[in-house]
């Protein structure tokens, strides 16, 4: 009847057709151009076929439909706003054309059906939904709302109440919610969907179900009670009161919601394409929409490292502190079983003690049960010698930061593990060179940055030398998968990634401080930008003395745009035994309350004593801090892109987004370079007086990170 590269008709008994999503040579079905194409195509062959009396939509795959096809928004979002609603509304047609069929239509929901998936669904009379499929409408996850008539059938189904919930919330719903809130009309096991599905569309065939009553529901304004208008206002509120304008997501589509409300279905849905090509042209829809393409393109490229690696299900951590702690911890999570050595019996209790805190947390919170807590303890075996460490597949040094500590401690544990055991160093700010030639077998040792805290943050750098074979180094990135982590592979150079960047943002503060400028302003002013914490609080997690050694080491090895010197602010609150949070007091006093949840207080001193007078107050402008905290890293990020230390950009930006907490709005350093243009940064660098990349010079001004 109808065969394309997606999709194909075929004929079943009694009239009954079957339209099949089945994308030729991939393991998912997407909404991409070519799949509306050709349901359009697809339905206009059916649609005056008097012969044909229902209609089936299936998918031959393991999920439904996915949703669009991400990789085409960068061409659309490229079109003006009113071009953006006019491809929408065009695509729409295909889907009006879809609830207009003259006969009755079920869906078969046999797996995912996200986004333009679902919407597809809620377009056809009825639904199936298997007992393990999930459904949802994730459009506010990558800063969107909506596209394909979502805010407009689904409150009309299921209610303004389940609509704005699901949507705000972007969450994957299963098959039993889904049929609660009227979503579906019926779940099945799997083995029993299609039947199910089948007799369903039968009965709408033969007039048993009221079908065309609720395709007509679609078409009329929402049926809402006053505690559904309550609902969606104290919704509206709480996403303004949470500081929407840089993620203005979720509070545009209850704002849509609220307004279409009253409106028949033709016209909420021209009203949605209106504000999706809106929202579309936002910085926030940019950015998330590129880092989801980050991810997809850095688990491409994780392949090339499975060849050669070897599975780690033994390892062991040297240094039983607060790092070497938390990564024994997330491996045993894991269920590796892991050897933790320290010279210290106090140490090792304190590592356990830690361990069992968070894993009486997870049960708390029911994240496991005691039995699956006790097995966590069980796989870490804590001691004061190296006995069992010639079973480990790999060994993560982490003792204190100082170099000739760490090269005499690899030294003696080389000689302690096999030949084939990975050894892997803990640093933040220590190059591997400078450790490597300390090891008989230098092609072995790889460092694994892991930040903290450990079981928290999911970013690891692993960071090869020119002398990392290629094995040690796959085994590493496969260890770090293994934990659930994210890996971004880096070459070997004072700071690697991360802490490079970061560095010249944290001396862009200290400098700013030493004018005067107040410290709790600019912390107020940058996470009112939407970093998780200003540059002082950071300082204070860190730890004083730990960053003004970290941000001096690196500062020093890059003279030319670093003032490393400025390090000594850091330096002076330390020796004054101000050292953050470790120590209760740093720039600002820190208490824990009854619950354990830190509060922090600014400190008034700050200012009296680092010798500082407050000079710099009013002439310093709130774009002028920005700019001057920001724009040093955004550089700084491309020098590290020019000489190698990442590959590519969406691992760059990947990193700092993960490692950081860069700003979600803005999607990294590189992307946040594409938003404002090259031309700009240029401007702003030559007015501030910093040094270009070459990238950012001549014809490179007109080249984009991400294209």
């Amino acid at each position: 009847m109808y065969q394309g590269k997606t999709l194909r008709l075929s004929p079943l008994a009694d009239g009954l057709i079957e339209l099949c999503f089945d994308r030729t040579g991939e393991s998912i079905n997407k909404l991409d151009k070519l799949a509306v194409r050709e349901l359009r195509e697809a339905l206009e062959s059916i649609a005056d076929d008097s012969a044909v009396h229902g209609l089936l939509i299936t998918s031959a795959k393991d999920v439904f439909i996915v949703g669009a096809d991400i990789s085409e928004f960068s061409s659309l979002f490229a079109l003006s706003a009113e071009q953006i609603s006019a491809d929408v509304r065009c695509s729409n047609q295909v889907f009006l054309a879809l609830e207009n069929l003259p006969v009755p239509t079920v869906s078969v929901i046999n797996g995912y059906a996200l986004g333009g998936g679902l919407e597809l669904a809620l377009s056809t009379d009825l639904r199936v939904q298997s007992s393990r499929a999930e459904i949802g409408l994730p459009e506010v996850k990558l800063g969107l709302i909506p596209g394909f008539g979502g805010t407009v059938r689904l409150p009309r189904v299921a209610g303004a109440a389940t609509a704005v919930r699901w949507m705000v919330s972007g969450a994957q719903m299963p098959a039993r919610d889904a049929l609660a809130y009227g979503v579906v009309d019926a779940i099945a096991d799997p083995h029993e969907l299609r039947n199910v599905a089948l007799n369903l569309l039968q009965q709408a065939v033969r007039g048993e179900l009221q079908w065309r009553e609720a395709r007509g529901r679609k078409q009329q304004p929402v049926v809402t009670s006053e505690q559904d208008l309550q609902l969606l206002q104290r919704e509206r509120e709480r996403q303004q009161a949470q500081g929407g304008q840089h993620l203005p997501a979720a509070r545009i589509v209850v704002e849509l919601l609220q307004d279409a409300l009253l409106l028949n279905g033709h016209q909420a849905l021209e009203l949605e394409s209106r504000v999706f090509g809106q929202i579309a042209k936002t910085q926030a829809a940019s950015s998330l929409v590129q880092a989801f393409l980050n991810e997809q393109a850095l688990k491409k490229s994780l392949r090339q490292y499975r060849d050669g690696a070897s599975q780690v299900s033994c390892s062991a951590v040297l240094g039983a502190g607060i790092m070497g702690g938390g990564i024994a911890y997330s491996n045993a999570i894991k269920s590796i079983d892991t050897k933790v050595k320290d010279i210290s019996p106090s140490a090792l209790q304190t590592c356990m003690n830690e361990a069992r805190r968070l894993v009486d947390k997870g049960v708390a919170a029911a994240r496991m049960n005691r039995t699956t807590a006790e097995a966590v303890l069980a796989r870490i075996t804590p001691s004061l010698d190296y006995q069992g460490f010639n079973d480990v597949q790999l060994v993560v040094e982490a003792v204190v930061e100082r170099l000739d500590i760490k090269r005499e401690v690899l030294s003696e544990l080389e000689s302690q593990v096999t030949q084939e055991c990975v050894i892997a160093t803990n640093t933040s700010s220590l190059c591997l060179h400078q450790m490597a030639n300390t090891l008989q077998n230098p092609e072995r040792l790889v460092g694994l940055h892991f930040f903290n805290p450990v079981p928290q943050m999911p970013l690891v750098e692993v960071v090869r030398d020119t002398h990392t074979d290629r094995a040690s180094l796959g085994t590493a990135v496969q260890y770090v998968l293994a934990l659930g982590k994210t890996p971004i592979v880096v070459s070997d150079c004072p700071g690697f990634l991360v802490n490079r960047v970061l560095t010249p943002y944290i001396l862009a503060f200290l400098k700013l401080l030493s004018e005067g400028v107040e410290f709790q302003r600019i912390d107020q002013i940058m996470e009112a930008l939407g970093w998780p914490m200003g540059p002082a609080y950071l300082n204070d997690v860190v730890g004083l003395d730990t960053a003004a050694h970290v941000f001096r080491a690196i500062g020093l090895a890059y003279p030319r745009r670093m003032q490393a010197e400025l390090s000594r602010y850091l330096d002076l609150l330390a020796r004054f035994g101000r050292l953050g949070q470790k120590s209760g007091a740093g720039f600002y006093l820190h208490q824990r309350d009854a619950q354990g949840r830190p509060h922090k207080i600014p400190s008034s001193d700050i200012q009296a004593l680092l010798g500082i007078s407050p000079v710099g107050v009013s002439r310093v402008s709130d774009q002028q801090i920005v700019r001057r905290l920001m724009l040093p890293m955004l550089l700084e990020a491309v020098y590290c892109l020019e000489e190698g230390v990442v590959a590519s950009a969406h691992e760059l930006d990947t990193a700092l987004t993960l490692g950081l907490g860069f700003p979600k709005h803005m999607g990294g350093p590189l992307q946040c370079i594409d938003w404002f243009g090259a031309t700009q940064i240029v401007e702003w660098t030559q007015a501030a007086g910093l040094e270009l990349p070459e990238r950012l010079r001549g014809a490179g001004v007109q080249q984009k990170f991400f294209d």
